[in-house]
């Protein structure tokens, strides 16, 4: 499945919002309910950078975005660039990517009204 197909998805059950969480290799989402689940995250650990690079996950996402990787693709090549998790915010139109030194590098969908 593409990202805006798993997107799709995720909004019609009335999902908000998710976290993926790499240092625990957990997935949470966030429902409009307020209800959560947590689930395992569906890749390999990978080693993680300490320096963060937002070219480097900008083009992760890029590469997504033309269907070019698989996701464990795409989660190996967001930890090599420093990547500790990400945010994906369905309401917001956006996924903001952090490292573990606060860095961040935010990504409109496509779709988004900029």
């Amino acid at each position: 499945m593409t990202f805006p197909q798993i997107v799709g998805q995720l909004i019609e059950i009335g999902c908000e919002r998710y976290h993926a969480d790499y240092s625990r290799q957990e997935i949470t989402y966030y429902l409009a309910s307020g209800d959560s689940l947590v689930v395992p995250a569906p890749h390999e650990a990978y080693p993680t950078s300490k320096d963060f690079s937002a070219a480097a996950v900008e083009a992760a996402v890029r590469q997504s975005q033309r269907n070019e990787h698989s996701y464990a693709d795409f989660v190996r090549k967001t930890m090599a660039a420093g990547c500790v998790g990400y945010f994906v915010q369905m309401t917001g139109q956006r996924a903001i990517y952090f490292g573990r030194n606060g860095e961040s590098h935010t990504e409109l969908f496509p779709t988004a009204n900029q």
